[in-house]
């Protein structure tokens, strides 16, 4: 048995972490206290004791536990659950399924619970790493309550560390010395349970004699550590979004940084590109509009060099955005104009701005009175190009710094009061 399973705790007295759900007073330790769990979804990273709470609390209330792990069951193994609890004697009724990876279930596997949490048949527990709100039905959120387990800190994980060496019945007869944490804690990303495996590794890999626990021991063991970064999970959705915002805030250390962890799991150097584009734009814009140009070739480069090499372009490309002014105001633009056009609809495009392919367009006065700008006097002039209604109306608002301030004076220079510049 892996050194994990023999320090699994058995009572919420020894649960280790979590204290705002099952410390004293809290609500799942009220809870379990009453002998009344709610259906619930608990929602954390890997190792900070899901399955472990769910059997703790199954056990405290004295009810059956059905576990099933959504990777490789259906609605065939739900169901016959379900109709064992629904039959279950003195328990009829009143056990608890638990099901690991609720997140992998699709909607038609979700769907098949809800009658069963909805009557009362079973207490629903499930266990993601996702975000519930994308990976968990509507329907199956509404009959539950969504608690969040968190990282465990590095003081849990130490004295998890010193309770096993003190407590596990295979290492408490070895003579072992934790001479540098750092790698193990590395190694473990706030997983408890990888951090035990890896302990574990380390201990086996010195079969007799005193064992001391260094950082290059542990390296040489495993290797490098890879980035906590799933593609397709919600840790990609938070570094993309940490990424951009830093760009945005103008902090380059913090963009490189993540840009880094991007790069470490393995995440697609072209969607990277594809990001620093629409940030060049959305978050730059007119106050630098040498960045776009910039992302631009730096996605094309991107797609002839390829990785590792790829990474430097990157890097080079991000610190000029996030060191560039900022300005949202072509973003903020186009986004005020299309709420205008849905709240306006097809306003008739004035007559004299409209194309007069045919004679009969032309008979119906299309382009009619239309002043071509290059033949007026220093090539402007000031015809109305907006629909009837909405003359003079503003959304383009330049944005404060100095590319676009000088844009605004040119502009006021041309359009007078008529738009606000």
């Amino acid at each position: 048995m892996p050194l994990a399973e023999r320090m699994r705790p058995k009572t919420l007295d020894h649960y280790l972490g979590q204290t705002h759900l099952v410390g004293p007073g809290a609500v799942l330790r009220n809870a379990a206290d009453a002998g009344t769990l709610p259906s619930m979804i608990l929602w954390g990273p890997p190792g900070v004791g899901k399955t472990t709470l769910a059997r703790i609390l199954a056990d405290k209330v004295g009810l059956p536990f059905h576990q099933l792990s959504a990777i490789n069951s259906g609605v065939k193994e739900v169901r016959e659950v379900i109709a064992r609890a629904k039959s279950g004697g003195m328990f009829a009724g009143k056990s608890i399924l638990f099901i690991d990876e609720i997140h992998r279930f699709s909607k038609s596997q979700q769907d098949s619970l809800l009658g069963a949490v909805e009557q009362g048949w079973v207490t629903l527990i499930g266990a993601t790493t996702e975000n519930p709100s994308f990976e968990v039905i509507p329907a199956l959120r509404s009959r539950c309550q969504i608690y969040i387990l968190e990282h465990l800190s590095l003081e849990e994980l130490d004295s998890l560390i010193k309770q096993a060496i003190e407590e596990d019945v295979l290492l408490s007869s070895r003579d072992i010395e934790i001479v540098e944490k750092e790698a193990l804690m590395r190694a473990s990303g706030g997983d408890a349970r990888r951090l035990l495996n890896v302990l574990e590794m380390v201990v086996q890999s010195i079969p007799s004699g005193a064992v001391q626990v260094t950082n290059e021991i542990v390296k040489d063991l495993i290797g490098s550590t890879a980035a906590g970064y799933d593609k397709g999970g919600e840790a990609h959705y938070d570094i993309i979004s940490a990424f951009i915002k830093s760009i945005r805030s103008s902090d380059p250390n913090a963009a490189v940084y993540y840009l880094a962890r991007m790069i470490e799991g393995g995440e697609d150097a072209k969607f990277i590109a594809r990001r620093l584009l629409i940030s060049a734009s959305e978050d730059i814009g007119n106050a630098n509009p040498t960045a776009l140009v910039l992302a631009t070739s730096t996605f094309q480069a991107v797609e002839r060099i390829g990785m590792p090499e790829s990474r430097i372009l990157l890097s080079q490309c991000v610190v000029y955005l996030a060191s560039s002014p900022k300005s949202n105001a072509s973003y903020m633009a186009i986004k005020d104009a299309q709420a205008l056009v849905q709240e306006t609809g097809d306003l008739p495009v004035p007559l004299h701005l409209r194309n007069a392919p045919t004679e009969l367009m032309s008979k119906l006065g299309y382009g009619e009175g239309y002043a071509y700008d290059h033949d007026a006097p220093s090539g402007f002039s000031e015809q109305e190009c907006m629909p009837v209604g909405l003359e003079g109306k503003q959304l383009y608002n330049p944005g404060d710094n100095p590319r676009e301030k000088s844009m605004s004076v040119y502009l006021k220079s041309l359009w007078k009061n008529k738009y606000g510049f």
